[in-house]
Protein backbone atom coordinates (compact mmCIF):
# COMPACT_ATOMS: atom_id res chain seq x y z
CA UNK A 1 0.00 0.00 0.00
CA UNK A 2 2.46 2.21 0.93
CA UNK A 3 4.64 1.94 -2.28
CA UNK A 4 1.13 2.44 -4.19
CA UNK A 5 0.63 5.81 -1.96
CA UNK A 6 4.09 6.98 -2.69
CA UNK A 7 3.82 6.47 -6.72
CA UNK A 8 1.27 9.49 -6.86
CA UNK A 9 3.82 11.98 -5.77
CA UNK A 10 5.78 11.07 -8.47
CA UNK A 11 6.01 14.11 -10.96
CA UNK A 12 3.08 15.78 -9.16
CA UNK A 13 3.45 18.92 -7.35
CA UNK A 14 2.00 18.69 -3.44
CA UNK A 15 0.58 21.27 -1.56
CA UNK A 16 2.65 22.65 0.60
CA UNK A 17 0.88 21.40 3.97
CA UNK A 18 -1.71 18.15 4.37
CA UNK A 19 -3.65 18.33 7.55
CA UNK A 20 -4.67 15.25 8.52
CA UNK A 21 -7.98 14.97 10.56
CA UNK A 22 -8.94 11.35 11.92
CA UNK A 23 -12.70 11.65 13.03
CA UNK A 24 -15.15 8.77 14.55
CA UNK A 25 -19.04 10.23 14.87
CA UNK A 26 -18.65 13.92 14.81
CA UNK A 27 -21.40 14.52 12.67
CA UNK A 28 -22.46 17.42 14.77
CA UNK A 29 -19.07 19.13 14.50
CA UNK A 30 -17.40 18.77 11.24
CA UNK A 31 -18.78 21.34 9.48
CA UNK A 32 -17.72 23.64 12.39
CA UNK A 33 -14.43 22.81 12.35
CA UNK A 34 -13.83 22.90 8.82
CA UNK A 35 -14.62 26.41 8.20
CA UNK A 36 -12.04 27.41 11.39
CA UNK A 37 -9.72 25.37 9.96
CA UNK A 38 -10.14 26.98 6.34
CA UNK A 39 -10.10 30.41 7.60
CA UNK A 40 -6.34 29.88 9.55
CA UNK A 41 -5.13 27.52 6.18
CA UNK A 42 -5.82 29.93 3.68
CA UNK A 43 -3.70 32.50 5.21
CA UNK A 44 -0.67 30.09 5.37
CA UNK A 45 0.00 28.77 1.44
CA UNK A 46 -1.42 25.48 -0.63
CA UNK A 47 -3.47 22.96 1.35
CA UNK A 48 -5.30 20.01 1.64
CA UNK A 49 -7.00 18.31 4.58
CA UNK A 50 -7.72 14.61 4.67
CA UNK A 51 -10.53 13.20 6.95
CA UNK A 52 -10.53 9.87 7.96
CA UNK A 53 -13.59 8.15 8.80
CA UNK A 54 -12.79 6.00 10.98
CA UNK A 55 -16.19 3.64 11.07
CA UNK A 56 -18.69 6.35 12.29
CA UNK A 57 -21.87 5.51 13.27
CA UNK A 58 -23.45 8.71 12.71
CA UNK A 59 -23.38 11.34 10.00
CA UNK A 60 -19.93 12.05 9.87
CA UNK A 61 -19.08 10.12 6.51
CA UNK A 62 -21.85 11.82 4.55
CA UNK A 63 -21.35 15.53 5.96
CA UNK A 64 -17.71 14.63 5.11
CA UNK A 65 -19.16 14.34 1.32
CA UNK A 66 -20.98 16.85 1.32
CA UNK A 67 -17.82 19.30 2.65
CA UNK A 68 -15.95 17.89 0.01
CA UNK A 69 -18.20 18.65 -2.75
CA UNK A 70 -17.88 22.49 -1.74
CA UNK A 71 -14.19 22.55 -1.35
CA UNK A 72 -11.40 20.89 -3.54
CA UNK A 73 -9.19 20.48 -1.15
CA UNK A 74 -10.98 18.07 1.15
CA UNK A 75 -9.80 14.55 1.22
CA UNK A 76 -11.76 11.44 2.41
CA UNK A 77 -10.89 8.58 3.62
CA UNK A 78 -13.26 6.16 4.93
CA UNK A 79 -12.12 2.61 7.04
CA UNK A 80 -14.39 -0.41 6.72
CA UNK A 81 -14.81 -0.13 10.45
CA UNK A 82 -14.10 1.04 13.11
CA UNK A 83 -10.15 0.60 13.88
CA UNK A 84 -9.30 3.15 16.43
CA UNK A 85 -7.54 6.99 16.54
CA UNK A 86 -4.27 5.35 16.38
CA UNK A 87 -5.27 3.25 13.00
CA UNK A 88 -6.71 5.83 11.72
CA UNK A 89 -4.20 8.59 11.89
CA UNK A 90 -1.87 6.49 10.29
CA UNK A 91 -4.18 6.22 7.57
CA UNK A 92 -4.55 10.04 7.11
CA UNK A 93 -0.40 10.18 7.31
CA UNK A 94 -0.14 7.47 4.19
CA UNK A 95 -2.99 9.66 2.19
CA UNK A 96 -0.85 12.61 3.12
CA UNK A 97 1.16 14.33 0.16
CA UNK A 98 2.08 17.95 1.47
CA UNK A 99 5.85 19.49 2.53
CA UNK A 100 4.58 19.23 6.03
CA UNK A 101 1.88 17.21 7.93
CA UNK A 102 -0.58 19.03 10.65
CA UNK A 103 -2.59 16.43 12.88
CA UNK A 104 -5.39 17.67 14.63
CA UNK A 105 -8.84 16.50 16.16
CA UNK A 106 -11.92 17.68 14.78
CA UNK A 107 -13.57 18.18 17.86
CA UNK A 108 -11.93 21.36 18.30
CA UNK A 109 -10.60 21.18 21.17
CA UNK A 110 -7.23 21.66 19.70
CA UNK A 111 -8.29 25.15 18.27
CA UNK A 112 -7.01 25.60 14.55
CA UNK A 113 -5.78 28.81 15.12
CA UNK A 114 -2.55 27.00 16.73
CA UNK A 115 -1.46 25.95 13.69
CA UNK A 116 0.66 29.10 12.21
CA UNK A 117 2.83 28.98 15.27
CA UNK A 118 3.53 25.27 14.36
CA UNK A 119 4.15 26.39 10.88
CA UNK A 120 6.50 29.22 12.22
CA UNK A 121 8.54 27.03 14.11
CA UNK A 122 8.64 24.27 11.44
CA UNK A 123 9.75 27.08 8.82
CA UNK A 124 12.69 28.00 11.74
CA UNK A 125 13.84 24.76 10.88
CA UNK A 126 12.27 22.27 13.02
CA UNK A 127 11.10 18.51 11.83
CA UNK A 128 8.55 17.96 14.52
CA UNK A 129 6.57 20.67 16.66
CA UNK A 130 4.19 19.48 19.16
CA UNK A 131 1.19 21.85 20.68
CA UNK A 132 2.02 21.71 24.29
CA UNK A 133 -1.73 22.09 26.52
CA UNK A 134 -1.34 24.54 29.04
CA UNK A 135 -4.76 24.30 30.03
CA UNK A 136 -7.41 21.44 30.13
CA UNK A 137 -10.26 22.75 29.77
CA UNK A 138 -13.75 20.75 30.00
CA UNK A 139 -12.24 17.74 31.55
CA UNK A 140 -12.33 16.40 34.99
CA UNK A 141 -9.39 16.68 37.78
CA UNK A 142 -9.10 12.98 38.02
CA UNK A 143 -8.63 12.74 33.76
CA UNK A 144 -6.07 15.45 34.28
CA UNK A 145 -4.62 14.50 37.13
CA UNK A 146 -4.28 11.08 35.51
CA UNK A 147 -2.90 12.19 32.12
CA UNK A 148 -0.51 14.17 34.12
CA UNK A 149 1.11 11.46 36.04
CA UNK A 150 0.64 8.88 32.60
CA UNK A 151 3.05 11.90 30.93
CA UNK A 152 5.63 11.23 34.00
CA UNK A 153 5.34 7.59 34.00
CA UNK A 154 6.07 7.38 30.58
CA UNK A 155 8.98 10.00 30.61
CA UNK A 156 11.20 8.41 33.64
CA UNK A 157 10.51 4.27 32.68
CA UNK A 158 10.08 4.53 28.71
CA UNK A 159 12.57 4.42 26.28
CA UNK A 160 11.62 7.25 24.67
CA UNK A 161 11.44 10.63 26.55
CA UNK A 162 7.78 11.64 25.76
CA UNK A 163 7.24 15.08 25.98
CA UNK A 164 4.29 16.10 28.92
CA UNK A 165 1.09 17.03 28.27
CA UNK A 166 1.13 16.80 24.68
CA UNK A 167 -1.31 14.93 22.28
CA UNK A 168 -1.39 14.27 18.81
CA UNK A 169 -1.73 17.93 17.74
CA UNK A 170 1.47 18.41 15.74
CA UNK A 171 3.30 19.40 12.61
CA UNK A 172 5.77 17.67 11.21
CA UNK A 173 8.15 17.78 7.90
CA UNK A 174 7.65 15.31 4.94
CA UNK A 175 11.10 13.67 6.37
CA UNK A 176 9.62 13.22 9.86
CA UNK A 177 6.07 12.15 8.77
CA UNK A 178 7.52 9.56 6.12
CA UNK A 179 9.82 8.27 9.46
CA UNK A 180 6.26 7.57 11.09
CA UNK A 181 4.94 6.36 8.11
CA UNK A 182 7.89 3.46 8.19
CA UNK A 183 6.56 2.22 11.56
CA UNK A 184 4.07 0.03 10.58
CA UNK A 185 3.38 -2.19 13.94
CA UNK A 186 0.12 -3.49 14.94
CA UNK A 187 -0.16 -2.05 18.56
CA UNK A 188 0.05 1.75 17.85
CA UNK A 189 0.70 4.07 20.59
CA UNK A 190 1.01 7.48 17.86
CA UNK A 191 2.77 9.44 20.90
CA UNK A 192 5.49 7.26 21.34
CA UNK A 193 5.92 6.61 17.90
CA UNK A 194 6.53 10.62 17.50
CA UNK A 195 8.68 11.00 19.93
CA UNK A 196 10.93 7.66 19.03
CA UNK A 197 11.71 8.81 14.97
CA UNK A 198 13.74 11.94 16.69
CA UNK A 199 14.55 14.55 14.39
CA UNK A 200 15.08 18.48 15.68
CA UNK A 201 11.98 19.25 17.73
CA UNK A 202 10.15 21.83 19.67
CA UNK A 203 6.69 22.63 21.01
CA UNK A 204 4.00 25.37 21.33
CA UNK A 205 1.95 26.08 24.02
CA UNK A 206 -1.39 26.53 24.07
CA UNK A 207 -4.84 26.23 26.08
CA UNK A 208 -7.20 23.39 24.81
CA UNK A 209 -10.74 24.40 24.51
CA UNK A 210 -13.64 21.97 25.86
CA UNK A 211 -15.16 19.91 22.59
CA UNK A 212 -17.30 22.34 20.37
CA UNK A 213 -19.77 19.17 19.92
CA UNK A 214 -21.32 15.51 20.69
CA UNK A 215 -19.25 13.37 23.40
CA UNK A 216 -16.06 12.57 24.12
CA UNK A 217 -14.96 9.20 22.88
CA UNK A 218 -12.30 8.67 25.34
CA UNK A 219 -13.90 6.95 28.80
CA UNK A 220 -11.93 6.19 31.22
CA UNK A 221 -11.56 2.29 30.03
CA UNK A 222 -10.05 3.16 26.45
CA UNK A 223 -7.87 5.61 28.40
CA UNK A 224 -5.90 2.68 30.28
CA UNK A 225 -6.01 0.60 27.47
CA UNK A 226 -4.57 3.56 25.68
CA UNK A 227 -2.28 3.77 28.54
CA UNK A 228 -1.17 0.05 28.33
CA UNK A 229 -0.20 0.28 24.72
CA UNK A 230 1.69 3.01 25.33
CA UNK A 231 3.46 1.01 28.22
CA UNK A 232 4.15 -1.85 26.78
CA UNK A 233 5.14 -0.40 23.35
CA UNK A 234 8.01 1.12 24.77
CA UNK A 235 9.35 0.07 27.92
CA UNK A 236 9.81 -3.80 29.83
CA UNK A 237 9.05 -1.95 32.78
CA UNK A 238 6.38 -3.96 34.05
CA UNK A 239 8.30 -6.75 33.38
CA UNK A 240 11.09 -5.47 35.21
CA UNK A 241 8.59 -4.85 38.33
CA UNK A 242 7.50 -8.11 38.07
CA UNK A 243 11.45 -10.05 38.42
CA UNK A 244 11.71 -7.80 41.44
CA UNK A 245 8.78 -8.09 42.84
CA UNK A 246 9.23 -12.15 42.73
CA UNK A 247 12.32 -11.58 44.26
CA UNK A 248 11.29 -9.40 47.30
CA UNK A 249 8.42 -12.26 47.54
CA UNK A 250 11.22 -14.65 47.64
CA UNK A 251 13.35 -13.25 50.00
CA UNK A 252 10.15 -12.61 52.50
CA UNK A 253 9.61 -16.32 51.85
CA UNK A 254 12.88 -16.86 52.87
CA UNK A 255 13.06 -14.84 56.00
CA UNK A 256 9.56 -16.31 57.15
CA UNK A 257 11.46 -19.87 56.60
CA UNK A 258 14.17 -18.75 59.13
CA UNK A 259 11.86 -17.77 61.66
CA UNK A 260 9.73 -21.15 61.30
CA UNK A 261 13.13 -23.19 61.98
CA UNK A 262 14.51 -21.13 64.84
CA UNK A 263 10.85 -21.43 66.62
CA UNK A 264 10.87 -25.08 65.96
CA UNK A 265 14.69 -25.48 67.79
CA UNK A 266 13.78 -23.65 70.73
CA UNK A 267 10.01 -24.08 71.47
CA UNK A 268 9.11 -27.19 69.51
CA UNK A 269 6.77 -27.87 66.30
CA UNK A 270 3.93 -26.20 66.83
CA UNK A 271 1.00 -26.21 65.02
CA UNK A 272 0.35 -23.05 62.46
CA UNK A 273 -2.54 -20.97 62.38
CA UNK A 274 -5.09 -21.69 59.38
CA UNK A 275 -5.44 -17.63 58.97
CA UNK A 276 -1.57 -17.51 58.66
CA UNK A 277 -1.48 -20.21 56.12
CA UNK A 278 -4.00 -18.60 54.17
CA UNK A 279 -2.77 -15.17 53.63
CA UNK A 280 0.22 -15.92 52.51
CA UNK A 281 -1.27 -18.63 50.28
CA UNK A 282 -3.16 -16.07 48.53
CA UNK A 283 -0.72 -13.21 48.32
CA UNK A 284 1.23 -15.68 46.77
CA UNK A 285 -1.39 -16.95 44.28
CA UNK A 286 -2.30 -13.08 43.87
CA UNK A 287 1.56 -12.35 42.65
CA UNK A 288 2.05 -15.05 40.52
CA UNK A 289 -1.16 -14.38 38.39
CA UNK A 290 -0.39 -10.75 38.01
CA UNK A 291 3.07 -11.42 37.16
CA UNK A 292 1.52 -13.98 34.64
CA UNK A 293 -0.65 -11.35 33.35
CA UNK A 294 1.88 -9.07 32.87
CA UNK A 295 4.21 -11.05 30.52
CA UNK A 296 1.15 -12.25 28.69
CA UNK A 297 0.34 -8.54 27.71
CA UNK A 298 3.78 -8.95 26.50
CA UNK A 299 3.35 -11.74 24.44
CA UNK A 300 -0.16 -10.85 22.93
CA UNK A 301 1.40 -8.24 21.60
CA UNK A 302 3.51 -10.51 19.75
CA UNK A 303 1.57 -12.58 18.70
CA UNK A 304 -0.74 -9.73 17.03
CA UNK A 305 2.57 -8.72 15.26
CA UNK A 306 3.31 -12.09 13.60
CA UNK A 307 0.01 -12.24 11.51
CA UNK A 308 1.25 -9.71 9.71
CA UNK A 309 -2.19 -8.45 9.24
CA UNK A 310 -2.84 -5.15 7.04
CA UNK A 311 -2.93 -1.95 9.56
CA UNK A 312 -6.35 -1.10 8.13
CA UNK A 313 -9.14 -1.36 4.86
CA UNK A 314 -10.29 1.52 2.94
CA UNK A 315 -14.11 1.48 2.13
CA UNK A 316 -14.10 4.74 0.36
CA UNK A 317 -10.84 7.12 -1.00
CA UNK A 318 -12.34 10.37 -2.98
CA UNK A 319 -8.97 12.16 -3.20
CA UNK A 320 -8.74 15.76 -2.70
CA UNK A 321 -8.11 17.92 -6.09
CA UNK A 322 -4.35 17.97 -5.56
CA UNK A 323 -4.00 14.34 -5.18
CA UNK A 324 -6.35 13.42 -7.94
CA UNK A 325 -4.10 15.31 -10.64
CA UNK A 326 -1.12 13.88 -9.16
CA UNK A 327 -2.61 10.53 -9.97
CA UNK A 328 -3.51 11.30 -13.69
Amino acid sequence: MLDALDADFRGSSPPVFSVVVPAFNEAEGVAAFHIRLAAVMDTQGSWEVIYVDDGSQDATLAALEQLRHGDSRIGVVALSRNFGKEIALTAGLDHASGQAVIVIDADLQDPPEVIPQLIGAWREGFDMVAARRRERQGETRLKRMTAHLFYRLMRHAGDVRLPADTGDFRLMSRRAADAVRQLREQHRFMKGLFAWVGFPSTYVVYDREPRHAGLSKWNYWRLWNLALEGITSFTVMPLKVATYLGLCVALLAGLYVAEVVVKTLFFGNTVAGYPSLMTVTLFLGGVQLMCLGVIGEYLGRVFNETKRRPLYLVRHYAPSAIRAEAAE
